[in-house]
């Protein structure tokens, strides 16, 4: 009986110890997973950012080189009007150093009904450009009568980090537009 007992605690402190052993293997390569994981996540973090910076660097070179277009994807008369998605692929506006080209649709009219027109004008010289560098990127602003009687101001809110811009076009005898879009270079 002694000797079963002997065998039997035998086997059991074996088992105990070969399970132990087995747990810290497994707890050795999971920590070694962990850290690997760990390392990989900060690595793919790291370039996200370095992607994130060289694209803000990217659109601050755009607008102070005065070589960048704006496609706009969506347009909507303020302060509450409908929201209208923009398909036409020939509407932009591209402002060069010595010229802003501009073809966008309006919304003429204070009241209802509003009758749509096409902006359709190369404009060899703007007045008032200013960009002024945000926190969020940039405020470039400038006006035109757009050949006619009327002074329009273009408003455009460019997003550096988010990489979308917002232009306002607006006038003293109609209600604002407001476009939204991207900035790509020329």
């Amino acid at each position: 009986m002694k000797r079963s007992s002997i065998i039997t605690f035998s086997i059991i402190v074996v088992l105990i110890a070969g399970i132990t052993i087995s747990i810290e293997a497994q707890s050795d390569a999971t920590a070694t997973k962990s850290a690997t994981r760990t390392a990989q996540q900060e690595a793919r973090q790291q370039r996200r950012a370095e992607r994130l910076a060289k694209y803000e660097r990217f659109v601050d070179s755009l607008v102070l080189s005065h070589n960048y277009r704006f496609v706009p994807q969506t347009m909507q008369q303020l302060p509450a009007g409908m929201m209208r998605n923009l398909m036409n692929p020939e509407y932009e506006i591209i402002v060069w150093t010595d010229a802003v080209d501009v073809c966008l649709p309006y919304l003429k009219g204070y009241t209802p009904p509003y009758y749509p027109v096409v902006f359709n004008y190369v404009l060899p010289s703007v007045e008032g450009y200013t960009a002024e560098q945000t926190n969020d990127g940039w405020h470039v602003t400038f006006r035109s009568t757009m050949f006619s009687s009327t002074d329009y101001t273009f408003s455009l809110e460019i997003y550096s980090r988010y990489g979308g811009a917002l232009l306002t076009l607006s006038s003293p005898f109609y209600n604002s537009v407001q476009y939204t879009g991207n900035l790509f270079a020329i």
